[in-house]
């Protein structure tokens, strides 16, 4: 069960840094158009886009990213509590 944990965390980190690169690419010009700032729009921009829709931007600033991050975390640990729980039963 340690290796499932493991894992998890290991995906959460790089889905983590993932946003977080993509959110610094979108700080330069044009680099979003690039091959990885499309590659990491594909895999990031349907998580944010929900975040988007409910929490508004203040001005130039986008506070969804901040909330996904933070509910990528809850996430993550619901599910390794909901396998903790069901390993526990057997």
């Amino acid at each position: 069960m340690a290796y499932v944990h493991y894992y998890l965390s290991i995906l959460m980190e790089i889905y983590y840094f993932m946003i977080i690169g993509y959110l610094i690419l979108s700080w330069f010009p044009n680099a979003r158009e690039s091959f990885i700032g499309g590659l990491l729009s594909k895999l990031v921009e349907p998580y944010l886009s929900p975040f988007r829709k409910i929490i508004p931007s203040i001005g130039f600033i986008d506070l969804s990213p901040i909330v996904a991050l933070i509910a990528l975390r809850f996430v993550v640990m619901g599910i390794a509590a909901v396998l903790d729980f069901i390993v526990g039963m057997f």
